[in-house]
């Protein structure tokens, strides 16, 4: 009487592993995985499939382990994580990817989402919200915050902002991956061997950043980028 009822019943903790939501981390900063792993493995209906810290060894996991949510942060060595986005939509188009960065979410959650990311959220958020956030993306809904969305709807009704935000909204991708370079002091070289691109490629990009901004000289896009990393904290 005794051993069956207590083998009746099951603890959280004891759901089979093959019963459980596949994640996948990707994050070059071991202790940050190590506290995500520990917090995605406390749900009972997740588990963490595998992790990487960089992007090509991301793809090949994403094939390989078929996970059912990627989380993805920006800063990654080989290239940042919107760019990942868009690789691992194109592998898997309906892998849902959630953006944690501690990047500005005013500026990036966009760009997160015309990537194909189904969220974006703040590292600094309480684990309660990250875990929200992965619950809503694999109900196949969008996660932003309250600030964003209200942010993104007041520029959807409104159409304003200043010159400022409003330029930056309009830089591609990798422009906006080398204008932030230029702002935390990286050289022109230094950029091109980053992004595995030629010198004369990021000269283009510098000359493209300048119209795009409305600059005159190189010297004044360096001073516009540095300013702009400080204020929001970039890499």
């Amino acid at each position: 009487m005794t051993s069956s009822t207590t083998t009746a019943v099951l603890e959280p903790e004891q759901v089979p592993a093959s019963n459980k939501l596949k994640v996948l981390l990707v994050d070059d900063h071991p202790i940050t995985r190590q506290g995500m792993k520990a917090l995605v493995n406390q749900q009972p209906n997740l588990e963490v499939c595998g992790e990487a810290d960089n992007a090509p060894y991301a793809i090949e996991l994403v094939g390989k382990l078929q996970p059912d949510l990627a989380i993805v942060d920006i800063a990654l060595k080989t290239t940042n994580g919107i760019e990942l986005t868009k690789n691992i939509k194109v592998q898997a188009p309906n892998l849902p990817v959630l953006i944690v960065s501690m990047h500005d979410e005013g500026l990036y959650a966009e760009r997160a989402l015309r990537a194909g990311a189904m969220g974006y959220l703040m590292k600094q958020e309480a684990g309660e919200k990250i875990i929200a956030a992965i619950q809503r993306l694999l109900q196949g809904e969008i996660y932003l915050s309250d600030k964003i969305k209200e942010k993104m709807l007041h520029r959807f009704v409104n159409k304003k902002g200043d010159n400022m935000v409003f330029s930056i909204d309009t830089l591609s991708d990798r422009e906006m991956e080398v204008f932030q370079l230029i702002g935390n002091g990286y050289s022109t070289r230094q950029i091109a061997q980053k992004l595995n691109l030629s010198s004369k490629t990021i000269d283009s990009y510098r000359e493209h950043l300048k119209l795009k901004l409305n600059l005159d000289s190189g010297a004044e896009l360096v001073r516009h980028a540095i300013q702009w990393a400080r204020n929001e904290g970039a890499m």
